[in-house]
């Protein structure tokens, strides 16, 4: 069994006894909950520990590599700029669509009080200040209370500068920091896999507190969230089409082919790794050059991950709207920052864990309880088959996009014509 089928199990689990204990034995409950709630607690605190240090060294140890990629030649500069661009446009969409969504399908009120009282602990949520108080506070005047205090927008902003600049120095002292940062996150994603391996006690407690106290609405609540969350991840999915078409200048039809066998493998595998070959297959049918896609798709399948700010974003708001957290504009804008730079340091991360990594600061900007991401990582397994299949479809759309020089245009009677050349001499 996976660790996400037990995280996922002992979350219906724990729900379904402390619904039963509310119901059969509802003196027990008090007893039940004062064990019960200071183990998931506990748990809590283990991952949260662990996401200062692991987005710093992300943080670092991406910017490196996407530098390094970069330098590697034209292609790879052209495709990390537009990488960064979409991450951008990702979030940007997803702090329109999930309000919306919300407003459309609003999750039940007395669900939504009855898990606020059942997670006590996350009901103190300092204000959001003012957008002016609040651009000052991002740069840090003591990066070390920043950390402490987990103002994760200074410390993102402190880690990027201090990223661009270990890649401006010498050789030498470039790998040797590269290597220390190297060695934290991997030092970290151990802690977290210990961690994670008794999560099924950490959600197990949790999920029996909120059981006990919000009954029978927490099953339906988490239905709730999890259908705004897909629909988010499905409305961003769909643009790979119109990018492949507009971008790529190919037909629907024609992408809609050659993308299929990498969505199957996204589905049945939820890993964007294992649907690179068959990525590579789908860039071939476009008529996509090994020597580009051999670029493009490896190189989006570690840096760029097309659904992860748009979703991560998408549970910091629905989170926000759980406990009643008003979203300015400018607040939102600030979020949507934020969560544009974190899926930056978390691709390739396992899903449990960058769903901590990256969602943490993007809650924190929004003023958001960090409490309610123990119990929802234990269903993020639907999500995330979302989160690969929308991966898949705009890696294979970015990479016909910039090798579109070298797609065959159709004949006028539906046939393929001849390859153009990649580069057109001018």
């Amino acid at each position: 069994m996976s660790q996400a089928t037990r995280i996922l199990l002992s979350l219906v689990l724990g729900l379904a006894a402390g619904i039963a204990l509310a119901a059969l034995a509802p003196g027990a409950v008090p007893g039940t909950v004062a064990v019960a709630q200071p183990i998931g607690s506990a748990w809590l605190n283990g991952l949260q520990m662990t996401i200062v240090p692991l987005v710093v060294s992300l943080l670092v140890t991406g910017v490196a590599a996407t530098a390094e990629a970069a330098r590697a030649g034209r292609l790879a500069g052209r495709a990390i700029a537009l990488y960064v661009v979409m991450l951008a446009v990702s979030a940007t969409l997803s702090a329109l669509l999930t309000p919306l969504f919300l407003s459309i399908a609003p999750l039940p009120a007395d669900a939504a009080a009855a898990l606020r009282h059942a997670l006590g602990q996350a009901e103190a949520i300092p204000p959001v200040p003012p957008i002016g108080e609040f651009l000052v506070a991002a740069i840090p005047n003591n990066i070390v209370k920043a950390a402490a205090d987990s103002a994760f927008l200074s410390l993102i902003i402190f880690t990027l500068v201090f990223a661009f600049a270990v890649t401006r120095i010498g050789e030498a002292q470039r790998q040797m920091l590269t290597g220390f940062f190297t060695a934290v996150r991997d030092a970290m994603l151990v802690v977290i896999d210990w961690v994670l391996w008794i999560g099924p006690l950490g959600v197990g407690a949790l999920a029996l507190v909120v059981g006990a106290k919000a009954g029978t609405s927490a099953f339906g609540a988490l239905l709730h969230y999890i259908g705004t969350l897909v629909a988010v991840g499905f409305s961003v999915s769909l643009l790979a089409y119109p990018m492949a078409v507009l971008g790529a200048r190919v037909s629907l039809g024609r992408y809609v082919r050659a993308a299929m066998p990498a969505q199957a493998v996204a589905i049945s595998t939820q890993s964007s790794l294992a649907s690179l070959p068959a990525m590579l297959g789908g860039a071939e049918q476009l008529g996509v050059r090994v020597s580009t896609a051999g670029v493009t798709l490896p190189l989006a399948v570690a840096i760029f991950r097309w659904t992860g700010p748009a979703m991560n974003l998408g549970v910091a708001i629905y989170v926000s709207r759980w406990f009643g957290i008003e979203l300015p504009p400018a607040t939102l804008a600030l979020a949507v920052l934020v969560a544009t730079l974190t899926s930056l340091g978390s691709v390739s991360l396992p899903g449990t864990v960058s769903y901590i990594s990256a969602i943490a600061p993007v809650a924190a900007t929004l003023g958001a309880p960090l409490a309610p991401l123990g119990l929802l990582v234990a269903v993020e397994t639907i999500p995330d088959i979302m989160r690969t299949l929308g991966n898949v479809m705009m890696d294979l759309a970015t990479t016909a996009t910039l090798g579109r020089r070298e797609i065959a245009a159709p004949d006028a009677d539906g046939g393929e014509g001849d390859l153009l050349v990649q580069e057109t001499i001018r």
